[in-house]
């Protein structure tokens, strides 16, 4: 009988230091988000949901290993690609207030001095009617002055723009022309302005693609970036990981860029070029730190520049996207913007399309030009959100709905979105 009773009581003792365990469990999980943390749009009542997969090695660890340990996968981000949502950036820019937040959105075109009020959209399929990525689109004057340039993404569409840089309201139609992959289209052109349905220039070509891909980050490496640099870095490695697995056929070079400030930093650019070994840029990523600053903008037209200069993108047949990950404007000065309106529509041009990753601290001003990097370059725009606790506040975006998702699952969807 004595046998019997400590066999019941052995196991009693085990159920209850089970149970005990599961609480702790739930309880470090719980601590690790914050509790119930209701954020921007993407209110979450459950305190576990923005971590779906992570224990399972979805979402943490290199390319999904399933390491609790590592900081990959905790934080969490939204996205919105104005391109798709013209009604809503239209209001935006025609209507003071439009986000109810109490700011004149449109007052920013004058500040940053970019204009997004004449859109030429371009789809380009071949005589199949199958989308063709990666072709050479231009838009001329009949007196052959160019005008924009961009290439065509996985969907077969660009988007080039009058006066970008120097608005323009008046626009004589019968004067431009389209040249696709080197042949002038004879069709009239269509433009879209803000609040206009979008006007397809529907195109034919056909060209060879594949979906080899070169990824590159550029990242804010000042002090302010600190609360976050480190989690950004583990989510950088981890998506180089992952996409490395997502098609078997594609050639993935990957490149790494982290920049500060003029005046008294260690370093204004720091570069590791790109490379089909894709540790080594992990190495790089996982070495930086973040320093430096001091004032509230950053040499973020210098890391843009070096962007196009030191980094050896592939010119032609392939796919280009950089990751700009930043807490920070530009300098507010007037060599500083000639500079970026220079440095953007080259970016366009040569198919690059620059994805902002928007960290805590951005106001805004700067959300604003962004947002207008993104749409001058074919991308869309990518926000942290207070979900995750991770972090300094972050500005509610002006935008719709959205989803929140773990940052590097976004960004690996992104790259898989471009490679289809």
């Amino acid at each position: 009988m004595q046998s019997i009773m400590r066999d019941i009581l052995k196991v009693l003792l085990l159920v209850i230091a089970c149970a005990l365990w599961a609480c702790s469990e739930k309880d470090m999980v719980s601590g690790e988000l914050g509790g119930d943390t209701e954020g921007e749009a993407g209110y979450r009542e459950d305190p576990d949901a923005s971590l779906d997969g992570y224990f399972e090695g979805e979402g943490a660890g290199g390319a999904g290993n399933g390491n609790e340990n590592s900081q990959a996968g905790k934080i969490t981000a939204g996205e919105w690609r104005d391109l798709d949502h013209w009604d809503f950036w239209s209001k935006l820019m025609t209507v003071p207030q439009a986000d109810q937040s109490g700011v004149d959105y449109a007052a920013y075109c004058e500040y940053w001095g970019l204009y997004t009020n004449n859109r030429v959209a371009v789809r380009v399929t071949n005589n199949e009617g199958v989308a063709q990525r990666d072709v050479p689109v231009q838009l001329v004057t009949a007196d052959s002055k160019n005008l924009y340039q961009g290439r065509t993404d996985n969907r077969g569409e660009v988007n080039l723009w009058i006066g970008l840089t120097q608005r323009q309201e008046q626009i004589d139609t019968a004067s431009l022309k389209l040249i696709v992959n080197g042949v002038q289209q004879e069709a009239a052109v269509a433009v879209t302005g803000w609040g206009n349905e979008v006007r397809w220039n529907e195109c034919k070509a056909s060209v060879t693609a594949t979906t080899d891909i070169d990824i590159a980050f550029i990242v804010d490496a000042t002090g302010s970036m600190g609360d976050e640099i480190e989690f950004l870095k583990k989510d950088m490695t981890d998506i180089i990981g992952k996409a490395s697995t997502l098609n078997a056929s594609a050639q993935i070079r990957t490149a790494a860029l982290f920049y500060r400030d003029e005046d008294g930093d260690e370093y204004v650019t720091r570069v590791n070029n790109f490379s089909s070994d894709l540790s080594a840029t992990q190495a790089f990523i996982d070495a930086q730190s973040a320093d430096g600053g001091g004032d509230f903008p950053e040499a973020v037209h210098i890391a843009l520049e070096t962007g196009l200069q030191q980094l050896s993108w592939r010119e032609g047949n392939s796919i280009r996207l950089a990751f700009m990950l930043l807490d920070a404007p530009p300098h507010k000065k007037a060599p500083v913007l000639e500079s970026l309106h220079q440095t953007i529509p080259m970016y366009a041009q040569r198919g690059i399309r620059i994805i902002p990753v928007a960290a805590s601290g951005i106001d805004k001003p700067t959300e604003f030009f962004l947002r207008s990097t993104a749409i001058a370059t074919d991308a869309t725009y990518v926000f942290i959100t207070n979900d995750s606790g991770i972090g300094g506040e972050h500005i509610q975006a002006s935008v719709g709905d959205y989803e929140v998702e773990l940052l590097n699952d976004l960004l690996v969807r992104l790259i898989k979105q471009y490679m289809e």
